[in-house]
């Protein structure tokens, strides 16, 4: 007992064990040994302990900026909520030709350092490489290498407000996420990717294997299973973006599988595989029609152990998606520039399909790979249970204005009207009502169901009128449809009431 009780003590406070290495060294050595041969080019990089810092971030930039005044621009996109300034790079050659533009993005949760040394190693080598040069001619690249500012500083995966930045994607209530999205759908990028760590060392494994055991891959790749997300922009996403990524990880040694997340059922630990949540980036980002993808490289909670290892793969997996997208530069303009992709119904709830399966982890007593049978619910191949026509528009009354507010920063098209006008429309009545006991990222949740019914209603001037027929048309049923699991009518940005109509109407398709 007395061996074990160490691991114990490692599953069980890994979070807590940011600045230390908590993994075993056999371990590490056999299965994740250090990328010794990666240059020390960026300020995380030159450290033995601890990360890059503020001023150092700061101070990188400025001098990329410095040697290549013609490529590097520097944006500030607004603060975070303890007043830092949160710095945008743009790198693009001058040129008349039409460029990919890709967004990347590192550090939205601020206990995944390597997410963001990732992205200035890339900066780096974008700039320095001769090899790398093509690529910046087809390219028009903005990168956000530490989103969460605040939390980073502090090692904390939340931002200053105790909020999670993934979790904030349709609802905005952090300081940050707003900006953060406005930037985003200003950029309109064709390609987005948003990197982050996972946790390697949880509570939910320590009773696996002989004696626990710890994840099995190098990283994890999330693409969106969401309904609403058009057919072809998921596959394309799969096949030509994904399929060569994970070649490439393999040709370079490292280990990968799609995202899973653990969740309990019943005492049992099951797994939820890829995502359709709105309320995070590789939905949200595909909903903005962009070839999205979330990159969860294994480092939380690991300190330094395998840092370059794990900042070279997030590097050579953005390496990748920019060679990708040079390469299928102009199917990309086709997929994403029109407008085939609106469908007649709009998928507000769904179900995922739920089957056994096995997973690979490393048992930690033994130091060896196991399958451990599982039970999987996939995101992947999704059901929709609650869907209804797609709308010509949404009218919003004009009182609600902080709704507006939101959806600007989705750099949506909104009008207004300049005379009353008479609408037949479709109006939400609340037929029940349930509020959680549990709030979630400090929302009180609202669970509601509605019935659709017509009317014809007079609208006064200033009431807001907003096309579903427009590029970022495909969010506006995650955030005003009631019953969708993300919605503003969910987490309680608009607060409702049971027996009561909703601000907010549907104009039907003629």
């Amino acid at each position: 007992m007395k061996r074990k009780l160490p691991l114990i003590l490692i599953l069980f406070c890994a979070p807590l064990l940011m600045f230390f290495n908590p993994q075993p060294k056999q371990i590490t050595e056999k299965f994740f040994p250090e990328k010794n041969d990666l240059p020390e080019v960026t300020p995380g990089l030159k450290k033995k302990n601890k990360f890059t810092n503020y001023e150092e971030l700061i101070g990188f930039l400025q001098q990329l900026k410095k040697e290549f005044p013609d490529r590097v621009q520097i944006e500030f996109i607004g603060k975070s909520k303890k007043g830092k300034s949160i710095p945008m790079i743009r790198i693009q050659t001058p040129g008349t030709q039409k460029k990919v533009r890709v967004w990347m993005q590192g550090g939205l949760h601020g206990n995944e350092p390597a997410s963001t040394e990732a992205m200035l190693y890339l900066l780096y080598d974008l700039l320095h490489n001769k090899d790398q040069q093509i690529l910046l001619q087809h390219i028009d690249l903005a990168v956000v290498p530490m989103a969460n500012i605040d939390g980073y500083l502090k090692q904390k995966r939340n931002n200053a407000e105790g909020l999670d930045l993934n979790r904030d994607q349709t609802k905005l209530m952090a300081v940050e996420s707003p900006l953060l999205k406005s930037a985003f759908t200003s950029f309109a990028p064709h390609v987005s990717l948003d990197f982050h760590e996972y946790l390697p060392y949880r509570r939910d494994f320590v009773k696996l294997g002989s004696f626990g055991v710890t994840s099995a891959f190098d990283v994890m790749l999330l693409y969106s299973g969401n309904l609403n997300v058009p057919q072809a922009q998921r596959t394309f996403t799969q096949d030509i973006f994904l399929n060569p990524t994970r070649a490439e990880l393999d040709k370079a040694g490292l280990t990968h599988h799609d995202y899973v997340t653990p969740f309990d059922e019943k005492g049992h630990l099951h797994f939820n595989r890829g995502s359709d949540n709105a309320r995070s980036s590789a939905t949200n980002f595909a909903l903005l029609r962009s070839i999205s993808t979330l990159v969860e490289v294994r480092g939380v909670g690991l300190g330094r152990a395998s840092f370059k290892r794990r900042t070279y793969t997030g590097y050579l997996i953005a390496r990748k998606f920019l060679e990708i997208a040079v390469e299928q530069k102009e199917a990309i303009f086709k997929l994403l520039e029109t407008d085939s992709d609106i469908t007649d119904e709009v998928i507000i709830k769904t179900t995922k399909k739920v089957y056994k399966g096995s997973l690979e982890f490393i048992d930690i007593d033994k130091a060896e790979r196991v399958q451990i049978p599982t039970h999987f619910k996939d995101a992947w191949f999704s059901e929709a249970t609650l869907k209804r026509k797609r709308p010509l528009a949404y009218l919003i009354e004009k009182e609600q204005s902080s709704l507006i507010n939101k959806l600007k920063a989705y750099h949506l098209k909104i009008d207004t009207l300049k005379s009353e006008n008479n609408f037949d429309v479709e109006q939400y009545f609340v037929e029940t009502y349930q509020q959680p006991s549990e709030k979630s990222e400090k929302m009180k949740l609202q669970l509601v169901t509605t019935r659709v019914e017509k009317t014809n209603k007079r609208f006064p001037v200033g009431s807001f009128y907003i096309l579903t027929n427009q590029p970022y048309g495909n969010i506006l049923p995650e955030l005003l449809e009631p019953e969708a699991p993300n919605s503003f009518v969910h987490f309680g940005v608009l607060r409702v009431r049971a027996q009561e109509y909703l601000p907010i109407y549907r104009i039907p398709n003629p």
